[in-house]
C-alpha cells in the first residue's frame, strides 16, 4: 500500500518534497492536475468534483493514505470526501488535509489565547473561512484575519523571476494584516513556501510565518506511529511515481524547481473526469 500526495498543481510538490526528506522510507504517488490549475477561482461544486476524481485514482493506484495538499481542495472537499466517499467506497483507508497541523502548531506554540493571526491563500481558501473556523474551534480568542492573494500562483509558477514585482504584490497584499499588527501569518497555499523568505522580508521579523510542508510530515509521521495498523500495511521501498493531467516543457522545469533531486523518477500523463 501507498500514500497519495494530490494537488490541483504543482504547489503540493513543497508537502512531498518534506515527506521526502522526513519519512522517505514510504512510496508515495503523486497527483497533480495541471489541466484544470487553479482551483482557487472555481466553485465548490467543481472543485469537489475535481478532488473525489484525484482521490478515486489514488484509491485505484492502492493508496492507503492520501493526503490533500491543496489548501483549496482541503478546505472545500475534504469534509464531504472524508464523511461521504470514504465510508461508502473506502472505509478502511484514510485521507487527510493540510490545515489541522497548522492549526495544532498554532496551539502548541504556547502563546496568548487573543492572539491576531493572519492567513493569505487562494479566493477558495479564503471564503471557505475553514482556517477561521478551525483556529477558533481551539484558539476561540484568536482573531483571524484573511487576505486573498490570487495573483501568487501564477507568477510563482511562471518562475517567479522579476523579484520588484513580486515584493510589490505582496505588500499590496500584507499591508492591511501589517496595519493590523497580527502576530503570525499561515502561508495557506503551498506555493507560497517557495516565496516564503521574500514573504518574512515584506513583514518584518516580529511575525513570524507558517508553512505547511515541514509541519505536514511531522503530523503524518505522528499519524502512523499512533496508527500501526496503517503503518504496518505501506510498502517501504523509498520510491515516489509522479501523475500529471497535462505535461509541457515548463511544467517539467517547474517540478525540477519544485523537488530539486528529489525528482528521480519519470513523470506520467493521465486523464482525469
Amino acid at each position: 500500500m501507498n500514500i497519495g500526495v494530490f494537488d490541483s498543481g504543482l504547489g503540493g510538490l513543497t508537502i512531498l518534497k518534506s515527506l521526502l526528506k522526513e519519512l522517505p522510507q514510504y512510496h508515495y504517488i503523486y497527483l497533480g492536475d495541471s489541466a484544470r490549475v487553479p482551483y482557487g477561482n472555481r466553485s465548490p461544486q467543481v472543485i469537489y468534483e475535481f478532488t473525489e476524481q484525484a482521490v478515486d485514482f489514488l484509491m485505484r493506484k492502492n493508496c492507503q493514505v492520501v493526503i490533500i495538499a491543496c489548501n483549496t481542495s482541503t478546505s472545500t472537499a475534504l469534509k464531504k470526501i472524508q464523511t461521504e466517499y470514504l465510508p461508502k467506497k473506502y472505509p478502511f483507508r484514510r485521507v487527510l488535509g493540510v490545515i489541522k497541523p497548522v492549526v495544532e502548531e498554532l496551539v502548541a506554540d504556547h502563546q496568548p489565547l487573543s492572539t491576531k493571526i493572519g492567513v493569505i491563500g487562494t479566493k477558495a481558501t479564503v471564503n471557505s473561512k475553514a482556517f477561521v473556523r478551525e483556529i477558533n474551534k481551539v484558539l476561540p480568542k484568536a482573531k483571524v484575519l484573511q487576505e486573498a492573494c490570487p495573483l501568487l500562483v501564477p507568477f510563482i509558477e511562471d518562475g517567479g523571476k522579476n523579484k520588484k514585482i513580486l515584493n510589490l504584490v505582496l505588500s499590496e497584499y500584507l499591508d492591511d494584516l501589517i496595519k493590523s499588527k497580527i502576530d503570525k501569518l499561515i502561508l495557506a497555499c503551498t506555493h507560497y513556501e517557495l516565496i516564503k523568505n521574500e514573504i518574512e522580508s515584506v513583514v518584518g521579523p516580529k511575525i513570524k510565518v507558517i508553512s505547511e510542508g515541514h509541519l505536514v510530515a511531522k503530523k503524518l509521521k505522528e499519524y502512523l506511529a499512533n496508527h500501526p495498523e496503517i503503518e504496518n500495511k505501506l510498502e517501504k521501498n523509498s520510491q515516489a511515481s509522479y501523475y500529471v493531467t497535462d505535461l509541457s516543457q515548463d511544467y517539467k522545469k517547474l517540478m525540477k524547481l519544485f523537488l530539486g533531486s528529489y525528482l528521480k523518477e519519470e513523470i506520467n500523463l493521465l486523464k482525469l473526469g
